[in-house]
């Protein structure tokens, strides 16, 4: 008998499991040859209600009457196949083991559309791979791009995203996209989901946070992130975020039916984020009861139920409940289904064959040419932030490596498994004979100062507490501590290399790594003015109201074990060190001819989804050891391997993010000069952490980005440095387009990511700073010139005119400046754009609120709860229409609770009264009354000034 080999033993095992009884009947919906709506339209007429309501689920019954097969949307696909949950085994979560590519914001720094097309669509042919052998595991809509701006860096899942500028994350994300589905005309490699939609960049109690945006920079910036690969058919859906915008959760946000599905002609599938439709009961309150709810999903413009693993009966019955209660209809269902029926027509679901990706198996998950396009991306993405002329290393015969990320490399929450690890140890090693290495941690034993014992591992199995000991430190009772960032450090232990974590009210040693969805392994030592140290528990379950211990230390518990204790019973520790690593690795790096001190964030540590960092600042130890190790040997370089900006300094510093199996080969290669670096930064780095909160949406009031930002940064957004120079001269503005000679004056190849800003010097409108406009990365050999063009539109250079509502290109000069980075311009000119002047705001037409000029503490919030915003405001409060005129009749719609005032005064908040409008109670935020007012016209700036708790819909001031 011939023996069939594993992979295709265990392909043949998953197709029988998948694959329902085929019809006997062949149906109209089956045939290729048919355009896709007609097939769309036959099999939608042939199902039953309940097995429409099936396919609006994540986990989607196969039809086995049909032919249909069970399909499973959502597998994650960041920056290489991640994970995905499976049906046969409890909807536990698997992870890949293919290849993994730098972390998203890696992926843009380099700059490079060609090379992140080449990249997704490497990732969607590893999605076709594990598809081939596993359909029920591995479904075809991927969760990937994010296009998350990255307004803040403190946001917790800073490493997903690609940019702080919309214009760099729409081009990235499109060319990932394009990858991702492939360039078959008719049908999709795997269908790419955008996540997500809209203004989601902070994650603590990210259910219930509501993001502020004006209309000017929902239009201007948040939007055009999403607008730029749908328009572009390099996605085929977007998922609602978990939070609100102004006052509405995104999973009834009517945008993704009004603005979404307008950016194209194609059928977009839309699925909600997990648990988020039943967050609008259970957290947000919004609505009242689970029908109601999943019907507003629904009608809202989201087509699938990331909800109860692959129990659909819970949504089935909520949305027949809907039904029944007229909530909605059955063709509210109907348009739906349609959308989920066109993106798996297009992915050769219904095909005989399976459609022409079908032929892709699993050989090419983590194959070669992958793991050299993994090299190559990792190289390229590298930055190089500041060089004292030691790189590149010229061939020194020894080097000292060292740093707790030396010979470590660490996946994230959304990435695979490493198949295998190269660290920048082992890439230094290749080309160095004489390395010595070390990770520069301190190794030290807590002493409890009441008993005089130390904690203690006992053990690495799940009853295995640590606990307090009599013996003298020895291995169990030692611990490596490495201080990461934000305070936060791990704790492993020296005798079974197994990390301190909380379990509940226990600690216990089970870890080899930080890992879980509440990462508990993390811990901060707050040294006391005794000299003492209290352990704070930082792990993240301690933000949840279930744990009922937010403030958790390590103390004495009620039944006299170590473990988990509020901080007012927090037990005093001696720390005391046993071996010092700093002053060892120092030692090395003396000895050494050159020293490379590789520091860093680990991913799941300080800052992860569902928890926002409070600082910037790399850990205490890992400043110490770059210190120390300066010190010794000036020929020192620093790598900082992170997902986010830190605060940080050295002479000669290298960044890269977490960039998978190949990062110690793309390491070597840029530190010993095979690589250029030509990586760029992708957001802004600030100076310091003393940032605003992190809850204000509005750049143009906090400053945050380069787009607004005053303050100089500690690197700014565009930066890096090459081995070699580059000159500009010859900048000239033609029609539509730009362009800029460019010459290598240095004497090594290099790349060069060129790059185009414009400002607009006057306008009616608070205009950015600068606002990248365009970018080329372009490779250039020693004395080499070339002519980098550029296309620039008049209407890439429109606004968004709130007074009208529209987008306007303004009469006005724009500075066009061609730099290496925002902050260094090499060659400027100025362009007379010829527009329209935008008129003297007329007030006696019906005026949003929302529509102002300006605000001051005033809240954005929900019209109804299906559309429309309005503005919220408490005493004191204002918000102003400048450049306006208006007459002496004032009429406005207003909502209270408990009724109020508002003033209307000229010129400032404290100006001319001109009216105080008393507001009656209307009985609830969402019921609107009409208020009038006699005032004197007049042209200026009005001022509606909040006396008291109401809301303002509209109002005009109409001529006598």
């Amino acid at each position: 008998m011939r023996k069939i080999p594993l992979l295709a033993a265990l392909t043949l095992a998953a197709s029988l499991l998948s694959a329902p009884a085929q019809a006997a009947e062949t149906y109209p919906f089956q045939n290729p040859a048919l355009p896709l709506e007609q097939r769309v339209e036959d099999l939608l007429g042939r199902l039953t209600l309940d097995e429409k309501l099936g396919l609006l689920h994540q986990s989607q019954p196969a039809i086995p009457r049909l032919g249909i097969a069970y399909h499973k949307n959502g597998t994650e696909a960041l920056h290489g196949v991640g994970w995905s949950n499976h049906l046969n085994d409890n909807w536990n979560q698997k992870f890949a083991t293919g290849t993994v590519f730098p972390q998203a914001i890696g992926l843009a720094s380099t700059w490079d559309t060609d090379l992140i097309k080449k990249v997704g669509s490497a990732v969607g042919d590893e999605a076709r791979g594990y598809n081939a052998v596993d359909p029920v595991l591995w479904g075809l809509q991927v969760w990937a791009p994010v296009v998350d701006l990255l307004r803040d860096p403190r946001a917790g899942r800073n490493e997903e995203g690609y940019s702080e500028d919309p214009l760099l994350t729409g081009a990235i994300s499109t060319a990932y996209g394009k990858g991702l589905q492939g360039d078959d005309p008719k049908y999709l490699k795997t269908a790419p989901v955008l996540k997500h939609y809209l203004a989601y960049n902070n994650e603590n109690n990210r259910s219930l946070t509501s993001s502020n945006l004006t209309p000017k920079l929902k239009h201007e910036y948040y939007e055009p992130a999403f607008k730029a690969a749908i328009s572009a058919d390099a996605a085929t859906g977007v998922m609602a975020s978990y939070n609100l915008v102004n006052g509405r959760p995104n999973h009834v946000n009517p945008d993704l039916n009004d603005a979404v599905r307008s950016w194209t002609d194609k059928t977009l599938y839309n699925p909600s984020d997990a648990w988020g439709p039943h967050a609008l009961t259970d957290l947000e309150h919004y609505y009242d009861n689970k029908p109601e709810a999943f019907a507003a999903v629904l009608k809202a413009g989201l087509d699938s139920f990331t909800i109860d693993g692959s129990d659909i009966s819970i949504m089935v019955a909520n949305l027949k409940a809907a039904l029944a209660q007229g909530f909605i209809t059955e063709a509210n269902v109907d348009k739906s289904v349609r959308s989920v029926l066109s993106i798996r027509t297009r992915l050769g679901h219904f095909d005989p064959d399976g459609g022409p990706y079908k032929k892709i198996t699993a050989d090419v998950i983590n194959s070669d040419a992958n793991k050299r396009l993994n090299r190559e991306t990792a190289g390229k993405a590298a930055v190089l932030l500041k060089n004292s002329g030691v790189l590149p290393l010229a061939k020194p015969k020894s080097a000292a490596v060292v740093g707790p990320l030396s010979a470590k490399l660490y996946r994230d929450w959304y990435s695979g498994q490493l198949p295998y690890q190269v660290t920048p140890l082992d890439g230094v090693k290749e080309r160095v004979s004489d390395v010595t290495a070390g990770e520069g941690l301190e190794r030290i034993a807590l002493k409890h100062l009441d008993s005089g014992k130390y904690i203690t591992a006992t053990g690495t199995g799940p009853d295995d507490n640590a606990t307090l000991s009599d013996t003298a430190p020895i291995a169990a009772s030692q611990w490596d501590l490495t201080d990461w960032t934000g305070g936060v450090s791990t704790l492993r232990n020296a005798g079974n290399g197994k990390l301190l974590g909380g379990d509940w009210r226990s600690l216990d040693t089970d870890d080899a790594e930080p890992d879980g969805w509440y990462v508990s392994q993390q811990f901060a030592l707050e040294k006391q003015s005794d000299g003492s140290h209290l352990i704070r528990y930082a792990g993240y379950e301690t933000v949840e109201g279930w744990f009922a211990l937010p403030d958790a230390y390590v103390g004495i518990t009620a039944e006299g074990a170590l473990g988990l204790v509020p901080k007012a019973q927090a037990a005093r520790f001696a720390k005391e060190v046993v071996s010092d690593g700093v002053a060892a690795a120092a030692a090395q790096a003396a000895k050494a001819e050159v020293a490379v001190v590789v520091v860093g964030s680990h991913p799941f540590v300080a800052g992860r989804e569902f928890h926002d960092r409070d600082n910037l600042q790399l850990g205490e130890g890992q400043r110490r050891l770059i210190e120390a190790v300066r010190k010794a040997n000036p020929r020192t370089v620093v790598v900082l391997e992170t997902s986010y900006p830190v605060i940080v300094d050295a002479p000669t510093l290298l960044w890269t993010t977490h960039a998978g199996a190949e990062t110690g080969h793309a390491i070597a290669d840029v530190l010993f000069g095979d690589v250029n670096p030509g990586g760029r930064l992708t957001q802004t780095w600030p100076a310091t952490d003393d940032l605003p909160s992190i809850l204000d949406y509005d750049l143009t009031k906090t400053g945050m980005t380069y787009l607004y930002g005053q303050d100089k940064p500690l690197y700014a957004f565009g930066h890096g440095l090459s081995y070699t120079s580059f000159a500009y001269q010859g900048l000239r503005v033609q029609g539509e387009r730009v362009s800029v000679k460019v010459t290598n004056t240095g004497r090594a190849k290099g790349d060069e990511v060129v790059q185009l800003y414009t400002h607009q010097q006057s306008s009616r409108f608070e205009q950015p700073v600068k606002q990248l406009r365009g970018f080329q990365r372009v490779t250039l050999n020693p004395g080499e010139t070339r002519t980098v063009t550029f296309a620039l539109k008049k209407s890439d250079l429109a606004v968004w005119d709130h007074t009208r509502g529209k987008w306007t290109v303004e009469n006005a000069t724009h500075d066009v400046l061609v730099g290496s980075s925002s902050d260094r311009i090499r060659q400027s000119t100025t362009l007379r754009v010829s527009g329209e002047t935008v008129p003297v705001r007329d007030l006696t037409r019906t005026t949003r609120a929302m529509d102002f000029d300006d605000y001051s503490g005033v809240a954005f919030a929900d019209e109804s709860k299906v559309r429309g915003e309005v503005v919220e405001g408490s005493a004191g409060d204002w918000v102003s229409f400048t450049g306006a005129a208006w007459g002496s009749r004032l009429t406005a719609s207003v909502a209270s609770v408990g009724g109020g005032s508002f003033e209307v005064r000229r010129g400032s908040p404290t100006g001319t009264l001109l009216a105080t409008v008393q507001v009656p109670a209307t009985g609830g935020i969402y019921q609107y009354g009409t208020v009038n007012a006699s005032v004197k016209a007049g042209t200026g700036s009005v001022f509606l000034v909040f006396k008291g708790d109401l809301r303002i819909k509209d109002f005009a001031f109409t001529r006598s």
